[in-house]
């Protein structure tokens, strides 16, 4: 089997509600060598100091992802420990990327 027919995991939509926020968690550097367009750029290790300015209101629902899903997961659960109630893991940015339909960029972190 193919990297391209296997599933992809069923926890992520195949679409982002316009009000879903895109947040990648990994480096900047890792952002910046590709991220999927609309993205911010929280990296999992300033998180917990950045959040609250990029996404003020805790029921904003995000939807993070960082290169495998296990930084996205760890994201996930900090960011429900600080009151975030609508957090979802879209795993990985590749297969992210494909899920909904969108390109990945290439350029400096933003926020």
């Amino acid at each position: 089997m193919g990297w391209f027919n296997r599933t992809p995991p069923t926890s992520t939509a195949a679409t982002v509600p316009a009000t879903e926020q895109l947040i990648d968690v990994r480096s900047e550097g890792e952002f910046a060598g590709g991220h999927i367009d609309g993205a911010l750029s929280l990296p999992l290790d300033q998180l917990a100091q950045t959040i609250a300015r990029a996404v003020p209101d805790p029921a904003t629902p995000l939807l993070l992802y960082c290169q495998s899903g296990m930084r996205s997961g760890m994201a996930c659960q900090l960011l429900q420990q600080l009151g975030y109630t609508q957090v979802r893991n879209g795993g990985g940015v590749g297969v992210l990327s494909m899920q909904l339909g969108r390109p990945i960029r290439r350029g400096p972190a933003g926020r």
